[in-house]
């Protein structure tokens, strides 16, 4: 009877080793499934703000745990920041963490008190954050009312033809005290005033019709491009 007695708590033994060890594989497998690294990361619709600014701002620049980095906890950490208007993250198969980011529109680097100066009007220091050659500059002071219209104004020009210049003159005569000068990027000059702002965003259709030629284009008084010498 005990050699019986002995084999049964053998078995028994055995058994309850045999769970441990399935229970401890199953374990181990969801620990390694849980702490999956992210694989992959998409951003999309920034125009001035570099992947790494975003992607460290999010405190993903480790590339950590795919599960325990939720979509909400970096929605939350990178509406911290002034150039972020809104943020939507999602997560997909193969550990890909999609972050689509609208931002705030920056209008122009302001030379006056030398910042960025952003669709709500606010005021940031310059850093490397930001792409700066694709911002214009306003190369002098301009007085607050006339100011604030140039806010409104330059928020109705697209985003592509705000790139194309690099830098805005405020230029007052006797008769327009609203008259300010556009240096584009491709070498031509525009006059315009303030009430004409939007006129601007037909630039890339008239310089179809100019046949690659350069020259100054007056949207001030009148429409008509005058060739360079």
């Amino acid at each position: 009877m005990a050699k019986k007695i002995v084999k049964r708590k053998k078995l028994k033994i055995f058994r309850l080793l045999l769970v441990l060890l399935i229970l401890g594989v199953v374990l181990f497998a969801i620990y390694l499934y849980l702490n999956t690294n992210i694989k992959n990361i998409i951003i999309t619709g920034t125009t001035y703000l570099k992947d790494d600014y975003i992607i460290e701002l999010a405190d993903i620049d480790n590339y950590p745990s795919f599960y325990y980095t939720t979509s909400n906890k970096i929605e939350k950490k990178l509406k911290k920041s002034p150039y972020i208007k809104k943020v939507n993250v999602k997560k997909s198969i193969g550990h890909i963490i999609t972050i689509n980011i609208v931002e705030n529109r920056i209008l122009f680097d302001y030379a006056a008190n030398n910042k960025l100066i952003l669709e709500n009007k606010k005021e940031i220091e310059k850093n490397n954050t930001i792409d700066i050659q694709r911002i214009p500059r306003l190369m002098n002071y301009v007085p607050d009312k006339k100011y604030n219209t140039l806010i409104k104004g330059i928020l109705k020009i697209d985003k592509d033809i705000l790139g194309k210049i690099s830098e805005i003159t405020y230029l007052p005569t006797d008769y327009d005290k609203d008259r300010f000068l556009l240096y584009m990027d491709d070498g031509n000059s525009v006059y315009i005033t303030l009430t004409k702002l939007k006129m601007i965003n037909y630039y890339n259709k008239v310089l179809s019709q100019l046949s690659g030629k350069k020259g100054i284009l007056y949207l001030d008084s009148g429409n008509h491009f005058k060739i360079m010498e």
